[in-house]
Protein backbone atom coordinates (compact mmCIF):
# COMPACT_ATOMS: atom_id res chain seq x y z
CA UNK A 1 0.00 0.00 0.00
CA UNK A 2 1.35 3.40 -0.98
CA UNK A 3 1.29 5.71 2.04
CA UNK A 4 2.56 8.95 0.55
CA UNK A 5 1.60 12.59 0.95
CA UNK A 6 -0.36 14.39 3.67
CA UNK A 7 -2.77 12.60 5.99
CA UNK A 8 -5.05 14.29 8.51
CA UNK A 9 -5.12 12.75 11.98
CA UNK A 10 -8.80 13.45 12.55
CA UNK A 11 -10.68 14.22 15.75
CA UNK A 12 -13.62 12.28 17.19
CA UNK A 13 -16.60 14.64 17.61
CA UNK A 14 -18.67 14.53 20.81
CA UNK A 15 -22.00 15.97 21.92
CA UNK A 16 -21.84 18.24 24.99
CA UNK A 17 -22.71 15.16 27.10
CA UNK A 18 -19.64 13.39 25.63
CA UNK A 19 -21.55 10.88 23.52
CA UNK A 20 -20.03 10.47 20.06
CA UNK A 21 -21.59 12.78 17.48
CA UNK A 22 -21.60 10.41 14.51
CA UNK A 23 -23.38 12.78 12.13
CA UNK A 24 -20.62 15.35 12.59
CA UNK A 25 -18.01 12.63 12.04
CA UNK A 26 -19.72 11.83 8.72
CA UNK A 27 -19.76 15.51 7.76
CA UNK A 28 -16.08 15.94 8.62
CA UNK A 29 -15.02 12.88 6.64
CA UNK A 30 -17.07 13.97 3.64
CA UNK A 31 -15.39 17.37 3.72
CA UNK A 32 -11.89 15.91 4.10
CA UNK A 33 -12.72 13.75 1.09
CA UNK A 34 -13.08 16.90 -1.01
CA UNK A 35 -9.57 18.13 -0.16
CA UNK A 36 -6.28 17.13 -1.78
CA UNK A 37 -5.29 15.05 1.26
CA UNK A 38 -3.93 11.59 0.49
CA UNK A 39 -6.04 10.18 3.29
CA UNK A 40 -7.04 10.25 6.92
CA UNK A 41 -6.07 8.51 10.15
CA UNK A 42 -9.03 7.55 12.34
CA UNK A 43 -8.58 6.87 16.07
CA UNK A 44 -5.05 8.16 16.40
CA UNK A 45 -3.93 10.33 19.30
CA UNK A 46 -5.91 13.28 17.93
CA UNK A 47 -8.97 11.05 17.79
CA UNK A 48 -8.85 10.43 21.56
CA UNK A 49 -8.71 6.69 20.90
CA UNK A 50 -7.59 5.90 24.44
CA UNK A 51 -10.79 7.52 25.78
CA UNK A 52 -13.17 5.35 23.73
CA UNK A 53 -14.62 1.95 24.54
CA UNK A 54 -14.07 -0.98 22.20
CA UNK A 55 -17.64 -0.74 20.90
CA UNK A 56 -17.32 2.99 20.36
CA UNK A 57 -14.05 2.53 18.50
CA UNK A 58 -15.59 -0.04 16.17
CA UNK A 59 -18.55 2.23 15.41
CA UNK A 60 -16.29 5.22 14.75
CA UNK A 61 -14.30 3.11 12.28
CA UNK A 62 -17.50 2.03 10.54
CA UNK A 63 -19.07 5.47 10.28
CA UNK A 64 -15.84 7.17 9.17
CA UNK A 65 -15.20 4.63 6.42
CA UNK A 66 -18.77 4.80 5.10
CA UNK A 67 -18.53 8.60 4.73
CA UNK A 68 -15.11 8.69 3.03
CA UNK A 69 -14.47 8.89 -0.69
CA UNK A 70 -13.02 5.60 -1.99
CA UNK A 71 -9.82 7.19 -3.32
CA UNK A 72 -8.75 8.41 0.12
CA UNK A 73 -6.40 6.09 2.01
CA UNK A 74 -7.84 5.17 5.41
CA UNK A 75 -5.58 4.26 8.32
CA UNK A 76 -7.07 2.96 11.58
CA UNK A 77 -5.45 3.48 14.95
CA UNK A 78 -5.80 0.07 16.59
CA UNK A 79 -3.04 -0.03 19.21
CA UNK A 80 -4.06 -1.64 22.50
CA UNK A 81 -2.14 -2.90 25.50
CA UNK A 82 -2.14 -6.53 24.36
CA UNK A 83 -1.37 -8.30 21.11
CA UNK A 84 -4.76 -10.05 21.19
CA UNK A 85 -6.81 -6.86 21.57
CA UNK A 86 -4.76 -5.06 18.94
CA UNK A 87 -5.26 -7.85 16.40
CA UNK A 88 -8.99 -7.90 17.14
CA UNK A 89 -9.19 -4.17 16.38
CA UNK A 90 -7.20 -4.71 13.18
CA UNK A 91 -9.80 -7.29 12.16
CA UNK A 92 -12.55 -4.71 12.77
CA UNK A 93 -10.70 -2.23 10.56
CA UNK A 94 -10.42 -4.90 7.87
CA UNK A 95 -14.17 -5.45 7.95
CA UNK A 96 -14.70 -1.77 7.14
CA UNK A 97 -12.10 -1.80 4.33
CA UNK A 98 -9.34 0.26 5.90
CA UNK A 99 -6.02 0.20 4.09
CA UNK A 100 -3.56 -0.01 6.99
CA UNK A 101 -3.40 0.09 10.79
CA UNK A 102 -1.37 2.35 13.07
CA UNK A 103 0.17 0.85 16.23
CA UNK A 104 1.34 2.77 19.26
CA UNK A 105 3.65 1.09 21.76
CA UNK A 106 1.89 -0.43 24.80
CA UNK A 107 3.02 1.28 27.99
CA UNK A 108 1.04 0.36 31.10
CA UNK A 109 3.53 -2.31 32.19
CA UNK A 110 6.42 -0.10 31.11
CA UNK A 111 8.88 -1.45 33.66
CA UNK A 112 8.36 -4.95 32.25
CA UNK A 113 8.32 -3.97 28.58
CA UNK A 114 11.89 -4.65 27.63
CA UNK A 115 13.10 -3.99 24.07
CA UNK A 116 12.60 -7.71 23.44
CA UNK A 117 8.97 -7.48 24.63
CA UNK A 118 8.24 -4.46 22.46
CA UNK A 119 9.86 -6.11 19.46
CA UNK A 120 7.69 -9.16 20.16
CA UNK A 121 4.56 -6.99 20.31
CA UNK A 122 5.13 -5.38 16.93
CA UNK A 123 6.18 -8.59 15.24
CA UNK A 124 3.30 -10.58 16.69
CA UNK A 125 0.70 -8.04 15.60
CA UNK A 126 2.26 -7.78 12.13
CA UNK A 127 2.25 -11.57 11.82
CA UNK A 128 -1.47 -11.76 12.59
CA UNK A 129 -2.90 -8.49 11.28
CA UNK A 130 -4.93 -8.82 8.08
CA UNK A 131 -3.91 -5.25 7.21
CA UNK A 132 -0.43 -3.76 6.73
CA UNK A 133 1.07 -2.19 9.85
CA UNK A 134 2.47 1.31 10.42
CA UNK A 135 4.54 1.80 13.57
CA UNK A 136 3.77 4.85 15.70
CA UNK A 137 6.47 6.61 17.70
CA UNK A 138 5.06 9.34 19.95
CA UNK A 139 7.30 9.80 22.99
CA UNK A 140 5.30 12.85 24.12
CA UNK A 141 2.35 10.59 24.98
CA UNK A 142 4.02 7.19 25.21
CA UNK A 143 7.11 7.12 27.46
CA UNK A 144 9.13 5.17 24.93
CA UNK A 145 11.20 6.26 21.94
CA UNK A 146 11.43 3.31 19.55
CA UNK A 147 15.16 2.80 18.90
CA UNK A 148 16.15 3.27 15.28
CA UNK A 149 17.94 -0.06 15.38
CA UNK A 150 14.63 -1.70 16.29
CA UNK A 151 12.82 0.15 13.52
CA UNK A 152 15.43 -1.06 11.05
CA UNK A 153 14.90 -4.63 12.22
CA UNK A 154 11.10 -4.32 11.96
CA UNK A 155 11.44 -2.83 8.47
CA UNK A 156 12.39 -6.33 7.34
CA UNK A 157 8.92 -7.65 8.21
CA UNK A 158 6.79 -8.13 5.08
CA UNK A 159 3.66 -6.71 6.75
CA UNK A 160 5.19 -3.55 8.24
CA UNK A 161 4.92 -0.66 5.78
CA UNK A 162 6.46 2.24 7.64
CA UNK A 163 6.39 4.51 10.67
CA UNK A 164 4.80 7.73 11.85
CA UNK A 165 7.40 9.52 13.96
CA UNK A 166 6.01 12.28 16.19
CA UNK A 167 9.22 12.97 18.07
CA UNK A 168 9.60 16.19 16.06
CA UNK A 169 13.24 15.39 15.31
CA UNK A 170 14.29 15.83 11.70
CA UNK A 171 17.61 14.14 12.48
CA UNK A 172 15.69 11.11 13.67
CA UNK A 173 13.64 11.10 10.44
CA UNK A 174 16.85 11.25 8.39
CA UNK A 175 18.48 8.48 10.42
CA UNK A 176 15.37 6.29 10.14
CA UNK A 177 15.20 6.73 6.38
CA UNK A 178 18.86 5.77 6.08
CA UNK A 179 18.60 2.81 8.48
CA UNK A 180 15.61 1.30 6.65
CA UNK A 181 16.87 1.56 3.07
CA UNK A 182 17.64 -2.15 3.09
CA UNK A 183 14.15 -3.07 4.34
CA UNK A 184 11.61 -5.06 2.39
CA UNK A 185 10.89 -3.78 -1.11
CA UNK A 186 7.32 -4.30 -2.24
CA UNK A 187 5.39 -3.73 -5.43
CA UNK A 188 2.16 -1.82 -4.88
CA UNK A 189 -0.78 -0.96 -7.11
CA UNK A 190 -1.11 2.73 -7.99
CA UNK A 191 -3.09 4.88 -10.40
CA UNK A 192 -1.64 6.02 -13.74
CA UNK A 193 -0.40 9.19 -11.96
CA UNK A 194 1.19 7.16 -9.16
CA UNK A 195 -1.40 7.81 -6.47
CA UNK A 196 -2.53 5.10 -4.06
CA UNK A 197 -5.20 2.60 -5.06
CA UNK A 198 -7.34 1.71 -2.07
CA UNK A 199 -9.32 -1.46 -1.50
CA UNK A 200 -12.54 0.57 -1.63
CA UNK A 201 -11.65 1.75 -5.13
CA UNK A 202 -11.38 -1.85 -6.27
CA UNK A 203 -14.60 -2.99 -4.59
CA UNK A 204 -17.10 -0.13 -5.02
CA UNK A 205 -20.38 -0.17 -3.17
CA UNK A 206 -23.45 -1.36 -5.06
CA UNK A 207 -26.02 1.30 -5.76
CA UNK A 208 -29.34 1.03 -3.99
CA UNK A 209 -31.14 0.72 -7.35
CA UNK A 210 -30.09 -2.91 -7.64
CA UNK A 211 -27.34 -5.26 -8.73
CA UNK A 212 -26.09 -6.01 -12.20
CA UNK A 213 -27.68 -9.04 -13.79
CA UNK A 214 -25.83 -10.95 -16.51
CA UNK A 215 -27.65 -11.44 -19.83
CA UNK A 216 -27.53 -15.21 -19.47
CA UNK A 217 -29.41 -15.03 -16.22
CA UNK A 218 -32.31 -13.26 -17.89
CA UNK A 219 -33.19 -16.10 -20.33
CA UNK A 220 -36.87 -16.88 -19.98
CA UNK A 221 -37.30 -14.23 -17.30
CA UNK A 222 -38.28 -10.61 -17.02
CA UNK A 223 -35.64 -7.95 -17.61
CA UNK A 224 -34.96 -5.72 -14.65
CA UNK A 225 -33.43 -2.29 -15.07
CA UNK A 226 -30.13 -2.15 -13.23
CA UNK A 227 -26.94 -0.16 -13.66
CA UNK A 228 -23.98 -2.00 -15.19
CA UNK A 229 -20.92 -2.57 -13.06
CA UNK A 230 -18.44 0.29 -12.96
CA UNK A 231 -15.57 -0.14 -15.39
CA UNK A 232 -12.32 -1.27 -13.78
CA UNK A 233 -9.95 1.53 -12.90
CA UNK A 234 -6.68 1.79 -14.73
CA UNK A 235 -3.70 0.91 -12.59
CA UNK A 236 0.02 0.40 -12.75
CA UNK A 237 2.62 -0.72 -10.22
CA UNK A 238 5.35 0.99 -8.26
CA UNK A 239 8.15 -0.39 -6.13
CA UNK A 240 8.43 1.15 -2.67
CA UNK A 241 10.44 0.61 0.46
CA UNK A 242 9.86 1.44 4.13
CA UNK A 243 7.81 4.65 4.33
CA UNK A 244 8.69 7.22 7.00
CA UNK A 245 6.18 9.95 7.93
CA UNK A 246 6.71 13.07 10.00
CA UNK A 247 4.14 13.57 12.76
CA UNK A 248 4.76 17.28 13.35
CA UNK A 249 3.60 19.97 10.92
CA UNK A 250 6.17 22.39 12.35
CA UNK A 251 8.98 20.38 10.74
CA UNK A 252 7.18 18.99 7.71
CA UNK A 253 9.37 20.54 5.00
CA UNK A 254 12.76 19.62 6.54
CA UNK A 255 11.42 16.10 7.12
CA UNK A 256 10.46 15.82 3.44
CA UNK A 257 13.91 17.08 2.50
CA UNK A 258 15.38 14.42 4.80
CA UNK A 259 13.58 11.65 2.92
CA UNK A 260 10.15 11.39 4.55
CA UNK A 261 7.31 10.08 2.40
CA UNK A 262 4.91 12.66 3.80
CA UNK A 263 3.23 13.69 7.03
CA UNK A 264 0.51 12.30 9.28
CA UNK A 265 -0.50 15.52 10.97
CA UNK A 266 -2.89 16.64 13.69
CA UNK A 267 -2.69 20.17 12.26
CA UNK A 268 -4.12 18.82 9.00
CA UNK A 269 -7.34 18.07 10.90
CA UNK A 270 -8.03 21.81 11.12
CA UNK A 271 -5.89 23.14 8.23
CA UNK A 272 -5.54 20.42 5.59
CA UNK A 273 -5.04 22.84 2.72
CA UNK A 274 -2.21 24.72 4.44
CA UNK A 275 -0.37 21.47 5.16
CA UNK A 276 -0.97 20.21 1.63
CA UNK A 277 0.48 23.41 0.18
CA UNK A 278 3.83 22.71 1.84
CA UNK A 279 3.91 19.22 0.33
CA UNK A 280 2.84 20.32 -3.16
CA UNK A 281 5.42 23.13 -3.29
CA UNK A 282 8.11 20.65 -2.24
CA UNK A 283 6.94 18.16 -4.88
CA UNK A 284 7.18 20.93 -7.47
CA UNK A 285 10.79 21.65 -6.36
CA UNK A 286 9.80 25.21 -5.46
CA UNK A 287 11.95 25.50 -2.35
CA UNK A 288 11.24 29.17 -1.70
CA UNK A 289 7.47 28.70 -1.83
CA UNK A 290 7.69 25.54 0.29
CA UNK A 291 9.67 27.43 2.94
CA UNK A 292 7.12 30.26 2.94
CA UNK A 293 4.27 27.78 3.33
CA UNK A 294 6.16 25.99 6.12
CA UNK A 295 6.79 29.20 8.04
CA UNK A 296 3.11 30.03 7.71
CA UNK A 297 2.01 27.00 9.73
CA UNK A 298 4.97 26.32 12.04
CA UNK A 299 4.07 28.71 14.85
CA UNK A 300 0.35 27.94 14.76
CA UNK A 301 1.02 24.21 14.89
CA UNK A 302 3.48 24.55 17.76
CA UNK A 303 0.97 26.46 19.87
CA UNK A 304 -2.29 24.74 18.91
CA UNK A 305 -1.12 21.15 18.65
CA UNK A 306 2.02 21.21 20.75
CA UNK A 307 0.75 23.25 23.70
CA UNK A 308 -3.04 23.46 23.71
CA UNK A 309 -3.43 19.83 22.60
CA UNK A 310 -6.68 18.07 21.79
CA UNK A 311 -8.93 20.89 22.99
CA UNK A 312 -6.89 23.34 20.93
CA UNK A 313 -7.11 21.21 17.80
CA UNK A 314 -10.85 20.76 18.24
CA UNK A 315 -11.48 24.49 18.63
CA UNK A 316 -9.29 25.12 15.59
CA UNK A 317 -11.50 22.68 13.67
CA UNK A 318 -14.59 24.61 14.79
CA UNK A 319 -13.00 27.87 13.66
CA UNK A 320 -12.02 26.48 10.26
CA UNK A 321 -15.34 24.88 9.34
CA UNK A 322 -14.93 21.34 10.66
CA UNK A 323 -16.82 20.16 13.72
CA UNK A 324 -14.51 19.86 16.71
CA UNK A 325 -16.54 20.32 19.85
CA UNK A 326 -15.18 19.57 23.29
CA UNK A 327 -12.70 16.91 24.27
CA UNK A 328 -13.81 14.04 26.46
CA UNK A 329 -13.12 14.42 30.19
CA UNK A 330 -10.73 14.64 31.97
CA UNK A 331 -9.32 16.88 29.21
CA UNK A 332 -10.45 20.44 29.94
CA UNK A 333 -12.00 22.92 27.51
CA UNK A 334 -10.19 26.08 26.47
CA UNK A 335 -10.73 29.41 28.18
CA UNK A 336 -11.74 32.52 26.28
CA UNK A 337 -8.23 33.93 25.91
CA UNK A 338 -6.99 30.65 24.42
CA UNK A 339 -9.85 30.59 21.91
CA UNK A 340 -9.08 34.15 20.83
CA UNK A 341 -5.43 33.24 20.48
CA UNK A 342 -6.29 30.35 18.14
CA UNK A 343 -8.51 32.63 16.08
CA UNK A 344 -5.57 35.00 15.66
CA UNK A 345 -3.18 32.21 14.73
CA UNK A 346 -5.57 30.88 12.09
CA UNK A 347 -6.74 34.22 10.72
CA UNK A 348 -4.58 33.71 7.60
CA UNK A 349 -4.87 29.89 7.60
CA UNK A 350 -8.47 29.33 6.58
CA UNK A 351 -10.00 26.58 4.45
Amino acid sequence: MLIEGIFAAITTPFYPDEQIYYRKLEANMARYSRTLLSGMVVLGSTGEAVSLSTNESAEVLRVAAAATAPEKVLIAGVGCESVKSTVEMAEVATRFQYDAVLLRTPTYYSTQLSPAAILHYYRSVADRSPLPVILYNIPKCVPYNIPITMIAELAGHPNILGIKDSSGSVDRIRDTVEATRSGVRRTVTVTPVFEAVTGRMLTPKLESTGSFVAAGDLAGGTAVAAPPPAPPIKTRTKEIGFQVHMGSASALLPALQAGASGGILAFAACAPQACQEVYLAWKDHDVQLAEEKQQRIAGANARIVGTLGISGIKYACDFNGYYGGRARSPLLPLIGDEKREIEGLLAEIRN
